[in-house]
């Protein structure tokens, strides 16, 4: 997917970028010795990782190609403008086909760049890790065959561990071997790049831009928010709330799609972890206490932007990969790899044993 034919832009990225860099800060004070010894031991482990999880899960990544890049929170901000620039850009050409004049085109493309750079910022300062799988060279530039690229965010690796009062070397590790885990199953398994960007496509395509009926939803998202704000369980997170009936089907399917990812990347880092990390139960404590302790305005962004439902995806995403496993094997769970039919479906993460009854043609009881 191109942007080249997508101007005006609806967002100054730019600006969202350069607001972003601005707000997010630099991150934990550490030496240009430190830094440097952080970035290149990143490096080694992230190599170290990659053989964990091919050993763990038996995918091979070795004929796929998705360059580590180490970087600081400015930079990972730059990195994700261009990503959504890239995801949004199909809702953009729609728009302009379409010809309607949406809210987001009322208020300007410096306003929302302003509001994309608030929330990067926001991110900016909590990603430890993340894979891209829309990146496939520079922007703007010739694709090098990449199937996107793995980010790791030093500063905040840094901060987190610091934090936590855990063991460095460690901590790094167990961070790069859930990281590495999106890495592997996007270049050991090719399609799911283009299965996802496919899903994106289903969505605008379910995408209503009538500028009243969207109105419609925002106002009803915004009285529902109201409510989400002074209550205890909460309302969801906005995209919920602006959704129509037919993007919810497609997000259904996404869900279960990185639950499955997430909760596969959380069994390799357990499974993996007390072999090759003597303080990994250590960390793990520490870093789930932390993942369901944030508080006040913190918690309130983090749940309407989503981030609640995250934790889920890794909870329910893992409980649906070791109970699979549990009964048909590793190599069993694998046949769910071999093409967007064998992926399971939201209800399935949720009954492990209908994913195996489908797949397998039987209700396994165990295996050797």
């Amino acid at each position: 997917m191109t942007t080249a034919d997508a101007a005006p832009d609806m967002v100054d990225w730019d600006l969202a970028v350069a607001t972003a860099q601005r707000l997010a800060g630099p991150g934990p004070a550490v030496t240009d010795t430190e830094a440097r010894e952080a970035v290149a031991e990143l490096r080694r482990l992230a190599a170290e990782a990659e053989a964990h999880v091919k050993g763990f899960t038996g995918l091979d990544a070795s004929l796929g190609y998705a360059p580590l890049v180490v970087v600081d929170r400015g930079n990972w901000a730059r990195a994700n403008a261009q990503s959504m620039r890239t995801i949004i850009a199909p809702l953009q050409r729609k728009l302009q086909k379409g010809r309607e004049r949406t809210p987001f085109q009322r208020v300007g493309p410096k306003v929302t760049g302003l509001q994309t750079g608030a929330l990067l910022a926001f991110l900016a300062s909590k990603v430890l890790g993340q894979f891209d799988p829309f990146w496939s060279g520079r922007l703007g530039g010739p694709d090098d065959g990449a199937q996107g690229r793995l980010l790791l965010v030093a500063p905040n690796i840094v901060h987190v561990e610091r934090e936590l009062g855990v063991d460095p070397h460690d901590f790094r590790l167990w961070v790069t071997l859930h990281e590495e885990t999106h890495r592997v199953q996007f270049t050991a398994v090719p399609w799911l790049r283009d299965h996802l960007a496919g899903e994106i496509e289903s969505f605008v395509e379910a995408t209503d831009v009538d500028p009243g009926a969207f109105l419609t939803r925002a106002r009803e998202a915004v009285r529902a928010l109201g409510e989400s704000a002074r209550s205890a369980d909460g309302a969801g997170s906005v995209l919920d709330l602006v959704q129509t009936p037919a993007q919810k089907a497609v997000l259904d399917r996404v869900t279960a799609f990185m639950s499955l990812l997430e909760g596969h990347a959380d069994v390799v880092m357990d499974g993996v972890g007390p072999d090759v990390i003597p303080s990994v139960e250590t960390i793990r404590r520490r870093f789930q206490r932390r993942r369901y302790s944030s508080v006040g305005l913190d918690r309130t962004i983090r749940r309407l932007l989503g981030l609640d439902a995250k934790m889920r995806q890794y909870r329910d995403g893992a409980a649906f990969v070791n109970a699979v496993v549990d009964r048909v094997g590793m190599a069993g769970f694998n046949r769910i790899w071999e093409s967007p039919a064998t992926l399971p479906t939201k209800d399935e993460i949720a009954d492990p044993i209908a994913w195996v009854r489908r797949v397998h043609g039987q209700p396994a009881l165990g295996h050797d």
